[in-house]
């Protein structure tokens, strides 16, 4: 398995917008699976935005 500091951004991206769809099947609340998906989508996004060059405001 790779490291996850050596993996380019854009890996990071594609394997957070995995987890994202994931966690909306995962066994835990509706309120949960929510938080889960949506940290791995802002995550995703970020990433995706280093890639293209732009800066993301949190």
């Amino acid at each position: 398995m790779i490291p996850l500091l050596t993996r380019s951004a854009s890996a990071r991206a594609a394997a957070h917008r995995a987890m994202a769809k994931s966690a909306l099947f995962s066994d835990s609340s509706a309120a949960v699976r929510l938080r889960r998906y949506n940290h791995h989508i802002q995550k995703a996004r970020r990433l995706e935005a280093r890639v293209a060059g732009q800066e993301v405001a949190s």
